[in-house]
This record gives structure tokens, sequence and C-alpha cells, in this order.
């Protein structure tokens, strides 16, 4: 009799097992979805952001290199021996003139010349006596490659030595009026104002005895190239 009740234990105690084991697998797939359901979905990748870009930096180097023409010889502008700020350079225009012209500002010794958009080329200058004589608007009536420079009577008289000059004096890297000249009319008159070369790196930026405005050779060239005869100027 006992035997037959441990039997009939075994066999109950085997059909609950295998009643839970059905129940427990019954459950896997409901259990795996709940998981799937509640998981979080990947953060979208975020575009990489742009490191800041530095403006290019002027190419001095290339900018006032020794140049040759016409049998001349320039010799490299030291630019790293000028202040920064008189280098040729593009700038936000200060002027509100319209573009292609040409402005010079004898307070700050800068001279610009506008461009479109906003912007303007802007020059470092020396000034002599001359360059603060006159102010106004103008024009530039004709230019000159190499130009022969005529001293006026009045500095012969200052400076008698000048007197072998009076016809000229010949082209060439010595010239007070360097590798290019602008000249300056006013209703068809001769201002004698003129934008200029100069030999003497070291007066742009600076006041000087003597002369009208005074550029890098390699700067009055470059603005030689950009602007037309008969281009608007202001001085101020």
């Amino acid at each position: 009799m006992s035997s037959l009740v441990s039997r009939r234990s075994f066999l109950t105690g085997l059909s609950l097992a295998a009643v839970s084991a059905v129940a427990a697998c019954a459950q896997l797939p409901k259990q795996s979805l709940e998981v799937a359901d509640v998981q979080t979905p990947p953060a979208p990748e975020q575009p990489p952001v742009a490191a800041p870009v530095e403006p290019a930096k002027p190419d001095y180097v290339s900018m006032y290199r020794a140049v040759e023409e016409d049998g001349y010889k320039l010799p490299a502008i030291p630019f790293a021996k000028v202040n920064e700020k008189f280098l040729r350079q593009i700038v936000d225009d200060p002027t509100g003139e319209k573009p292609g012209t040409i402005v010079i500002n004898t307070v700050d010794k800068f001279l610009y010349l506008v461009l479109k958009n906003g912007k303007a080329m802007r020059y470092g200058v020396g000034l002599g006596r001359q360059g603060y004589s006159w102010k106004g608007r103008a024009i530039v009536q004709w230019k000159r490659k190499w130009p022969t420079w005529t001293p006026p009577s009045a500095m012969i008289s200052r400076d008698p030595k000048l007197e072998k000059w009076r016809q000229g004096m010949p082209p060439g890297v010595n010239n007070p009026l360097g590798s290019r000249a602008l000249y300056i009319f006013q209703g068809g008159v001769d201002t004698l104002y003129r934008i200029h070369g100069s030999p003497d790196w070291n007066s742009i930026g600076k006041s000087a005895s003597s002369g009208c405005v005074r550029m890098f050779n390699q700067d009055v060239m470059d603005l030689y190239d950009r602007v037309p005869s008969k281009t608007p100027l202001l001085v101020l």
C-alpha cells in the first residue's frame, strides 16, 4: 500500500513539474517582447562641430619681394621691420565711397582703394609737406611707369644741390618718385599732388620733409595696376 502511495506521489510530482516547465516556457517569449519594448533607441549622431577658421594672413614675402623690371632692380622690403598696419591688406571699408575710389586719410596715413562688398584695399603711406597741403576731391589724370622727377623751383631754392635736376632726374631705383607715379588734377588743373613710390621704405607711416604721398614701390605698383586714368580721389 505504501508503495502504491509513493508511486502516485511521484507521478503527481512529475506532472506538476511538467506543468510548471510548460508554463515557464510559454512565458519566455512574452518576457523577451517586454524587454524589447522598453529598450531605448540609439541617439542620432550629431554632426561634427567645425573648428573656427582663422583668416588667411597675407603673403607678405611675395608682396614685398625684390622686383626686376625694365632693367631696374628694386630691393625687397624688410616688412618685418614695419608696423603691420601699414602693410598692404584687405579691410572693411571705412570710407563709404563708391567702389573704384581712392581715399587718402592724411591723419592715419592710409590710402584706401574702395572695393566691392564693403571691402577696401588699404596701403600705408608716408606724407611730406606737399602731402598735407591739399585736400578735396579730384581725379587721377594720368599714370607713369618709372617717372622722371622734376623738383619744383622752390625746392631747388631751399636745396641748391638739386639744381642739376632742374630739367628732370632720370628714372631709377633712387628717383624720389620711385617705380610709379599717379598725377592728381582737379577741374583740369594740376594740383601738383602726386601718389608715388619711394626708395625710402622706412618713411612709410611717417611724416617726411618733402614729397606728396609716398608708398612702398611694390605697393604703388600694385595700386597702379588696379586703377585706370580718371579714377576719382578724395583726400581727407
